[in-house]
């Protein structure tokens, strides 16, 4: 059994062409979509971390907050002794 070739018209192309179009354009805004709320997770992840509201991972500690506010109090007390 053989199959019969039909041509396809002008519109059925512009209609496959914009379904293509259209199924592309979903699946990259479901990607940023996804990317997006990846990296904004890690930044979070990251800033409490930094802040020290997150507990260190695998023993890295990169807690900042604790030093600024023991140097912060060094230097107001220098300061408060001065006067």
């Amino acid at each position: 059994m053989q199959k019969t070739k039909t041509p396809i018209t002008k519109e059925e192309v512009e209609d496959m062409i914009e379904f293509a179009i259209n199924r592309h354009n979903r699946n990259a805004g479901l990607i940023s979509m996804v990317l997006g709320f990846l990296f904004i997770a890690l930044f979070a992840d990251g800033f409490f971390r930094v802040i020290g509201e997150i507990p260190p991972f695998m023993g890295i500690d990169v807690d900042i907050l604790k030093e600024i506010v023991e140097r912060t109090k060094d230097e107001v007390l220098k300061a408060l002794s001065r006067s």
